[in-house]
């Protein structure tokens, strides 16, 4: 299983990260509503560890399957293939995507952040089967995150390697997706934009219209 290069809506969220709401809940209503991708990020303060993550993942993977929708994690590699996860996703300071693909294997499926067209070559040679890239725009959802950088590294990384899959991240909402769109990424990674949704079916229709506003098909 390998990266779509179709317009994905690619959902991230943990266990601290749906509000008042159960996480459960939410990541269902996303999948009914169609997101193409979900990412299993545990992070931060009250992230849960040991067999209460084990168990929250497997939770979150069930669900991914029922839908079709693959199941990757952030970061922690020994979780994913413990749980034979359908990808993992690395950023610049885990382990290099050379050696996470060496140990996953050729069918799952490899994301790597990225920050310039220096790291997105690496990435790629390293088996990346997309690479992320942000923050866009302003966000609250990750603590330690860069200043925003608008979708001009995403131009100079598209420029450069034109086949290779982006995935946008950082402060996108219905509103302003379509510009991101338009810097030509393959999908669209989000956080509060479902999670503070009063209708999460509502805001994934209103995210995957933006894509025909961007200029998409």
């Amino acid at each position: 299983m390998r990266f779509s290069n179709k317009p994905s809506i690619y959902f991230i969220m943990g266990s601290q990260s749906s509000g008042a709401r159960d996480p459960f809940q939410v990541l269902e209503e996303a999948l009914k509503g169609g997101i193409s991708h979900f990412q299993l990020r545990e992070k931060g303060v009250g992230a849960l560890t040991g067999s209460a993550l084990l168990e929250f993942a497997l939770r979150c993977q069930q669900l991914c399957g029922e839908y079709g929708v693959p199941f990757i994690i952030n970061d922690q590699v020994e979780l994913a293939c413990r749980i034979g996860a359908d990808g993992i996703h690395i950023g610049q300071d885990d382990a290099a995507a050379s050696q996470v693909r060496q140990r996953i294997g050729e069918d799952k499926i490899l994301g790597v952040s990225v920050h310039s067209v220096q790291e997105a070559e690496i990435a790629s040679k390293d088996g990346a089967d997309y690479v992320g890239m942000g923050p866009i725009f302003g966000t609250m959802s990750k603590a330690d995150a860069k200043k925003p950088a608008g979708v001009k590294k995403i131009l100079a990384v598209k420029n450069e390697f034109p086949e290779l899959p982006i995935v946008g991240i950082g402060g996108i909402n219905s509103e302003n997706a379509a510009q991101v769109w338009r810097a030509g990424v393959s999908g669209i990674a989000v956080i509060s934009a479902i999670t503070k949704a009063e209708s999460v079916a509502e805001r994934i229709s209103a995210l995957k219209a933006s894509h025909k506003e961007g200029g998409g098909e």
